[in-house]
């Protein structure tokens, strides 16, 4: 689409322009290096001339937007392969068969579907399907390809024509309680063969490429897996930009030099409501953002109807004119008629001359580049050719193509669920479908016969490039996990007088686990910038931060024991201040098993309030992505992190956790907690391959650990124990039962010494590592005796452990009491929950216990209250309890406070 050589464009003068005749000059100039040398000669001038003018004192900055064109020339376009009349017939059927699913469903239920976006997109799709992604083979790793969500219908439809769905599949689309169905979206949970990554929560698509593409070269310089060659496709919607996790990670991509990642941006200059940029161009502006951003930039603008106008333009009328029409225009255009565009787009003499002797019908068929199969195809091909970028391709393309006045690029056109028959047999005519007039009312599926050309083609080109895509793959090899005795330097306690915190604890299981020949390569730890917080900087000598560059200077601390390493075979991936990066580099390490094949072990450690909270959506699609690993919630709890404050101190992660069916989630008390979950978590992910993730809270808290008690593991594992009897006194003692879990637990046993020493009250201890699994575990006990009446009836695991114990159940942790609130419909007897309701402030650990109301004197006090109120205790007590410890009756509530 540039000039032709030896043709100067004529140059229209401006008003900011001092000397129009210098200007023709330099322009003259670079004409005949375009002519003489081509366009990478006149590139290079001008750099260097942009070079020279910085270094002799002019800083103006430059424009990093390129004209409103095809970044690649016609004259540079490589030409597409294969049988296209066939491809435009298979991409004819496959848009007829995705537009029928939802107008079918639609008939009999009201789930509905998305037509428009999958209609904007076909040709995109269809390209890559027959020429470039790789499934997973002997001769290559597979392509990684993050299809858009709301397209979903066309990837069912190809797998329809290929033979992959059945007819019945498809009638099901969004209807999968009965077992026939199909995802409304791509989701890996509920298709596990068939969907790799879960996209339709927009933005998390782009993120998750991104890291997936760098930890492919993470794997690759590891030696764990051969990742040459392999490409990472990410297709996103234009509204989907303004999502930040679609565009705040691409500088790490430009900077990590990933050209194994290609984005594929479908500018349909449609969001969900209405215009992208109506009073801008997104195009432009994206542009500049990825190219800003270290980005290969391909724009793929216009079709190739437009190149015979474009070779009769010499002057640049058109393309200043594509410039100055803003992209609520280009809307329009296509929402209206040839005739239309003729008058308000080649809306001067000039540009009206370019198409004097061209019909409406010609003016209406110019086509858009992200529609043009030979467009597409030559700028994938300069994609996957691209060598020290990543690549991003802007294709402008029409939302709802091909649904006319019902709905091609109109506002309306994404919650489209329905067509009138007019418009569906304009859809028919337009892509000379096989229908007659009295069978489309019923809208039938179309497929190709056993043998035809067109089925025979598709599997042809599935099968050069490896086998079918979408496709998953579910297990990898499984591998030994050590014993519980591997751990013993944490489970047997941290010894008399020594005090560590949970982390401590962890970062010594991690070490252990570091260490394992069978399992050390495949640790992948992942921290956010908190490595000195949580203890692990001793990590940094041992096993090194990976970097693919190395590290091309000396650490300031080189002198130092535990010095900042960095390290190209390093093993500790270092995210800087970005929790969001961390969550994504986990979920790509936590899918290595079905991504590459191979299992690896990720332990991603975050302040725990920055985790579920900041990350709740990734921690959601990890889930549906059937993750495998551990996530360490670390300096967790509300009153446990002292000093840092309302949004530092977290009393809520949790509850998140516990909102993902998936993620197995405790709050241990004690190393030996930890290291039995932490080897029971082996054991089902690596071991068993089974597709559950766990949540870990860690506390920075030191004291005394206790060694595990003999034959506690299976109830640690259930999430609670026996962690101390009381004496049994005499028959009448009043006695209770006080749970509590993290660090609150060491306040729940200060108050048993209370209750014994300052009120003759005994109590039973009990540590309660995950509230959570105890109340799945409930649930799913009284669901089992609901559904078997006549059946013995089944026992909570709380109950159980309740049953033959006396006196009510007091519950303390450093979490919102709905945490420990979950299992009250097991708990056999009156139960007083205390917990951190309200938000966080600073101040010591003591000061912010008093606060919340549950330190040992509030716990003691509710224990002697719920005594009392089953007459086992005189009131009085009570109050005298609340005199003898200082607690004001009249303090205000931490919850509104």
């Amino acid at each position: 689409m540039s000039a032709v050589p030896g043709e100067v464009i004529k140059y229209v003068a401006s008003e900011h322009d001092d000397d129009q005749q210098e200007t023709r000059e330099w322009l003259e100039a670079l004409e005949g290096v375009l002519a003489a040398e081509g366009p990478d000669r006149a590139h290079f001038l001008i750099e260097k001339l942009i070079e020279f003018a910085r270094v002799h004192g002019e800083h103006l900055p430059f424009s990093a937007n390129t004209p409103y064109i095809n970044t690649i020339p016609l004259a540079q376009q490589a030409n597409i392969p294969g049988d296209q009349d066939l491809e435009h017939r298979i991409r004819s059927y496959t848009r007829w068969n995705a537009l029928a699913m939802v107008l079918r469903a639609g008939k009999h239920t009201n789930v509905g579907g998305h037509i428009a976006s999958f209609a904007s997109a076909a040709t995109l799709y269809d390209v890559g399907f027959n020429h470039f992604w790789h499934a997973p083979s002997a001769e290559h790793g597979g392509d990684l390809v993050f299809f858009q969500g709301h397209s979903s219908p066309g990837m069912y439809s190809r797998a329809f024509l290929i033979g992959r769905l059945s007819e019945e599949q498809l009638d099901n689309f969004r209807q999968e309680v009965g077992g026939k169905g199909i995802s409304s979206y791509p989701h890996p949970w509920l298709m596990p063969d068939f969907w790799q990554f879960p996209t339709v929560s927009m933005g998390l698509g782009p993120i998750m490429a991104i890291y997936q593409a760098r930890f492919m070269k993470y794997m690759q310089a590891r030696g764990i897996a051969q990742t040459d060659g392999r490409k990472v496709w990410a297709f996103l919607g234009d509204g989907e930009t303004d999502e930040p996790e679609s565009l705040g990670a691409i500088g790490m991509a430009g900077r990590e030099r990933l050209d194994n990642l290609i984005f594929v941006v479908n500018c349909n200059l449609q969001r969900l409501d209405g215009p992208v940029r109506g009073n801008g161009k997104i195009i432009q502006e994206l542009e500049s953002e990825f190219r800003g951003a270290g980005w290969n930039v391909i724009k793929v603008v216009w079709g190739s109807r437009w190149d015979a106008l474009f070779a009769r333009d010499k002057s640049g009328a058109l393309m200043r004119r594509m410039m100055e029409a803003v992209d609520g225009e280009y809307q329009t255009y296509k929402s209206e008629s040839g005739a239309f565009v003729r008058e308000h787009f080649f809306n001067t003499p000039e540009l009206k001359a370019l198409v004097a002797d061209w019909s409406d019908d010609d003016i209406w068929n110019l086509n858009r580049g992200g529609h043009d199969p030979h467009k597409i195809y030559a700028a994938f091909d300069a994609a996957t050719k691209t060598r020290g970028q990543p690549t991003v391709i802007l294709a402008k393309t029409i939302k709802g193509y091909g649904m006319g006045e019902s709905g091609q690029a109109m506002n309306i056109t994404h919650q489209q669920k329905k067509l009138p028959v007019d418009a569906l047999k304009k859809f028919r005519d337009q892509f000379r479908l096989p229908i007659s007039d009295d069978a489309i009312v019923d809208v039938p599926y179309l497929k190709f016969d056993e043998g035809s050309k067109e089925l025979t083609y598709m599997r042809e080109r599935r099968e050069a490039l490896g086998g079918y895509l979408p496709a998953r793959r579910q297990k990898a090899e499984p591998l030994a996990v050590p014993s519980l005795d591997a751990f013993a330097p944490v489970t047997k306690g941290s010894g008399e007088g020594r005090q560590i915190s949970t982390t401590m604890a962890f970062v010594r299981i991690l070490n252990i686990l570091l260490k394992d020949k069978q399992l050390g390569r495949r640790i992948v730890p992942i921290v956010p910038d908190e490595s000195r917080t949580f203890g692990m900087e001793g990590l940094f000598r041992q096993i090194g931060i990976w970097n693919q560059d190395g590290q091309k200077y000396v650490p300031e601390d080189s002198d130092q024991l535990m010095f900042y390493r960095e390290s190209k075979d390093g093993q500790i991936l270092q995210e800087g201040i970005n929790e969001a990066g961390g969550m994504a580099d986990w979920i790509a390490a936590a899918t290595s098993y079905s991504t590459h094949g191979e299992q690896m072990i990720p332990f991603y450690i975050f302040y725990s309030m920055f985790g579920f909270q900041r990350i709740g959506d990734l921690a959601w699609a990890a889930g549906d992505m059937r993750s495998r690993g551990f996530l360490l919630g670390a300096t967790a709890g509300r009153t446990t992190l002292n000093g840092e404050g309302l949004q530092h101190e977290d009393g809520h992660s949790h509850m998140f956790a516990a909102g993902i069916p998936n993620c197995v989630s405790y709050d241990p008390a004690f190393g030996h907690e930890v290291a039995v979950i932490i080897q029971d978590g082996l054991r089902r992910m690596v071991q068993e391959q089974e597709d559950v993730y766990y949540y870990i809270t860690v506390m920075n808290e030191n004291y005394e650990h206790p060694a595990l008690p003999e034959g506690a593991e299976r109830d640690i594992v259930k999430g609670m124990y026996a962690f101390r009897s009381g004496a049994k006194g005499k028959a009448n003692t009043p006695r209770v039962q006080l749970l509590g879990s993290g660090t609150i637990f060491n306040e729940v046993i200060a108050a048993a010494s209370l209750l014994h020493d300052d009120w003759g009250v005994e109590a039973d201890l009990w540590s309660c590592p995950s509230f959570t699994e105890l109340a799945r575990d409930g649930h799913d006990v009284e669901r089992w005796n609901m559904l078997h009446p006549t059946d013995t009836p089944r026992v909570s695991h709380v109950a159980g452990k309740l049953d033959g114990t006396q006196g009510p159940v007091i519950a303390a942790t450093d979490y919102v009491r709905a945490f420990a609130e979950q299992i009250r419909a097991f708990v056999p007897r009156r139960y007083v929950v205390l917990g951190t309701d309200g938000y966080g402030r600073s101040d010591t650990r003591e000061a912010l216990r008093h606060f919340f109301e549950v330190d040992r004197y509030w716990i003691t006090v509710a224990a002697l209250k719920a005594l009392a109120d089953e007459g086992k205790l005189d009131r009085k007590k009570v109050g005298e309890a609340l005199a003898k410890y200082k607690l004001d009756g009249d303090k205000p509530n931490p919850m509104t406070v």
